[in-house]
């Protein structure tokens, strides 16, 4: 194998020939061979974005000759638009504050910048990863900068569309299941009528308010410590660098983003992260409720409730021929679990903040960056390989709602509590319906019996019979 001698401070080290990355890059990859997970490809174009967008600030500020600059910035959509994807081996787990993926990026920018310019990789002239690729840069401004830029663009990519597509579906479901009546259950017993379509539209309310949670948490996001440097102070910044470097970041990714209110905050703390992440947990508790009650309505097909039908999607047993799991569920309530378990890891490592810097920001930026992803993927998958398929057992349902002891609970109004109990235990001993146990006591007339006992009135508000 051809090698090329970099050096840093620590000395000479022989590196690849073909390879873009440098010393600095060789070393993290010998030094944290933890899990094989490299940066989320969103997460390296963010910091992308924050390079190119320093190496246009910095030409605008005098700083950086024109040629460099361009030579930066072209390397920057070569890379952007697909170029040298292999060339961040850096794993996820790594030195704290992400220095060495930081540098990972500087290096691979300059060898390639400097290529662009004539010279070959390791010459690390007349573009130095440190000086030139990095001017005004600090890791400890950078990296929480791409943490934030990023979680907008998978937020984006990955999770928004499906979060709609699953709300108007259930919603759909609550339209098309609007006239299918069933019983209501609390404590899992006989509660009251209501419309299978409520219950859908009930849970189409639901990931509304999440998703709406989640665009306010989003907002955080968008104030950014870019141009503080090492310690939020700005030091080694030129004039008018961060607020150019926050204009072209707009431009570039269409976020209207804005300068921290105080730089030396928006690197101590890194609340943003945790804003996004608490509400992908709430999230996730609230998906977890739905897919478990779809879990328990499909529960069958003979011998549970069995109201709902789902879309047969594999095989569900080994051993038991003809069984159907409900799979796409299953796998659901797994990322959700995850993405609990995430926001726990996430909160710890916002925590973990130590004066001016967080040196957990790596961890936290994985974890945010890998759980919008996997929960954005199930929930498409639970909406088109699930929701849009679920058809109602309307008969089913429906003698579930004419037995059910919970609807004695509209004679409170007529003989009161007490008597109403007396109804539901005697249909409950007998295994008669309460309508029966009515008529047979003559409690109601025939026409308050249908006037009263009407399960479909007693799923709106008011009292029937009276109202």
């Amino acid at each position: 194998m051809k090698t090329r001698p970099e050096k840093d401070s620590l000395g000479t080290r022989q590196i690849p020939a073909d390879v873009y990355y440098g010393v600095q890059t060789d070393r993290a990859v010998e030094n944290f061979p933890v899990s094989g997970l490299h940066a989320h490809p969103r997460f390296v174009d963010a910091y992308l974005y924050i390079k190119k967008a320093a190496a246009i600030a910095n030409l605008k500020a005098g700083e950086l000759p024109k040629a460099s600059a361009d030579a930066l910035i072209q390397a920057c959509d070569e890379i952007l638009a697909g170029a040298l994807r292999d060339q961040f081996p850096v794993d996820v787990f790594q030195m704290g504050a992400g220095t060495a993926f930081n540098m990972n990026l500087n290096e691979v920018l300059s060898n390639r910048a400097n290529e662009i310019l004539g010279h070959p990789k390791g010459s690390y002239s007349p573009i130095n990863p440190n000086d030139h690729a990095n001017m005004g840069q600090s890791t400890n401004d950078t990296f929480p900068t791409a943490v934030r830029v990023a979680a907008l663009l998978i937020l984006k990519e990955s999770l928004h569309g499906p979060l709609e597509a699953l709300e108007k579906s259930l919603a759909k479901k609550g339209q098309e299941f609007d006239g299918i009546l069933k019983s209501a259950r609390t404590h899992l017993q006989d509660a009251v009528p209501i419309r299978l379509g409520q219950e859908f539209a009930a849970y189409a309310e639901a990931i509304r308010k999440c998703h709406a949670s989640i665009r306010q948490a989003e907002k955080s996001l968008l104030e950014l410590g870019i141009g503080g440097s090492a310690a939020g102070t700005g030091l080694n910044t030129a004039h008018g660098y961060r607020e150019e470097i926050i204009l072209e970041l707009s431009k570039f990714t269409g976020f209207s983003f804005v300068p921290a209110r105080d730089m030396r905050e928006a690197m101590q703390s890194q609340r943003p992260a945790t804003e996004i992440s608490s509400a992908l947990r709430n999230l996730a508790v609230e998906i977890t409720r739905i897919v478990n009650d779809l879990r328990l309505l499909s529960s069958g097909p003979t011998t549970g409730l069995a109201e709902i039908n789902l879309p047969a999607t594999a095989p569900g047993s080994s051993i038991m021929p003809g069984k159907v799991n409900p799979s796409i569920l299953e796998m659901v309530n797994m990322v959700a679990f995850q993405v609990i378990g995430i926001d726990t890891t996430v909160a710890l490592a916002v925590q973990a903040g130590q004066l001016e810097l967080n040196v957990m920001t790596p961890l936290a930026a994985f974890n945010l960056n890998f759980g919008i992803t996997i929960f954005g993927n199930a929930i498409k998958i639970l909406n088109e390989k699930c929701i849009n398929g679920i058809t109602a057992n309307a008969a089913r349902c429906q003698d579930y709602a004419e037995r059910s002891m919970g609807l004695a609970t509209a004679l409170n109004a007529f003989i009161g509590y007490a008597k109403a109990a007396e109804v539901v235990k005697e249909a409950f001993a007998s295994g008669k319906t309460t309508i029966e146990v009515i008529r047979e006591k003559k409690i109601l007339s025939e026409a308050e019996i249908k006037k009263i006992m009407d399960p479909l009135k007693m799923t709106e508000p008011g009292i029937p019979g009276k109202s």
